[in-house]
């Protein structure tokens, strides 16, 4: 039997626009009392805001003294995003309990992260946790230098279009490191999708040694929601399912 996710009522503290792209709310209120983060730098939670009943999911930024910290990607249009784009101080929301995917293995000696603006947030939460030399490529429109951690080796890259992606490409022409490491990345769809394929084809890399995950999908701009791959990565072995199976399944699964 499955258990519904726990929630926690809060309400929006401030509000900072950082880009014209991506804005800061802070949460607070005594609804969160008894929230407790993963400690998994790229954990999540889903949002309900005023209005709406469906849950976008964001990365829980930093979460301190009783205030939980998400960025959002702000667009046109948008479950979330019309709310956030104007002034919600004040406002009360719902957040879900958070769950997380990052998992280094064994005896990794580097990190590679590679995302656009909605794997950017995580993208700095896990360089400010990790302790391995970790090399980013971030494909964001807008100039967010200063969020990365000062000194963060990172690569900047301009979409190639508004609502578009091309880090496929940018991962094909990686210089990878000399020996085991762990590769994390978020971003679009359909660009998830041929970089998982690189890996286990190209790269011939372990299950363990990679996480990619769609955020979003181009074609609609909607935000997938977010399925724990474990489950289906086990019965599909199971089964005697490929990699590439598997991994089909599950982005079925998000976009369902």
């Amino acid at each position: 039997m499955s258990t519904r996710a726990r929630q926690f009522s809060a309400e929006v503290l401030r509000r900072e626009e950082l880009s014209p792209h991506l804005v800061r709310l802070t949460l607070g209120g005594a609804g969160l009392a008894e929230f407790t983060s993963t400690g998994v730098p790229d954990e999540w939670v889903g949002l309900v805001v005023p209005g709406q009943f469906q849950s976008r999911y964001y990365t829980v930024r930093s979460w301190a003294s009783g205030e939980l910290v998400v960025d959002v990607v702000v667009h046109d249009v948008g479950l979330v995003t019309e709310w956030a784009a104007r002034d919600c101080v004040g406002e009360p929301v719902t957040i879900t309990e958070p769950r997380g995917s990052f998992t280094l293995p064994a005896g990794a000696a580097w990190v590679l992260l590679v995302g656009d603006l909605t794997g950017l947030p995580a993208m700095a939460r896990i360089a400010e946790t990790v302790d391995l030399p970790t090399r980013i490529w971030a494909e964001v429109p807008d100039d967010l230098g200063s969020y990365l951690p000062e000194g963060s080796n990172v690569t900047w890259l301009a979409p190639p279009a508004p609502g578009a992606s091309a880090l496929a490409e940018v991962v094909d022409g990686i210089d990878w490191p000399d020996g085991d490491g762990y590769f994390w990345m978020a971003g679009e769809s359909a660009q998830m999708r041929a970089i998982r394929k690189h890996l286990m084809r190209e790269r011939g890399l372990a299950s363990t040694a990679y996480d990619v995950m769609g955020y979003w999908r181009g074609s609609a701009q909607r935000q997938p929601r977010a399925v724990d791959p474990g489950p289906i990565y086990r019965a599909g072995k199971a089964a005697g399912k490929t990699d590439d199976q598997i991994w089909a399944e599950y982005d079925d699964a998000r976009n369902t």
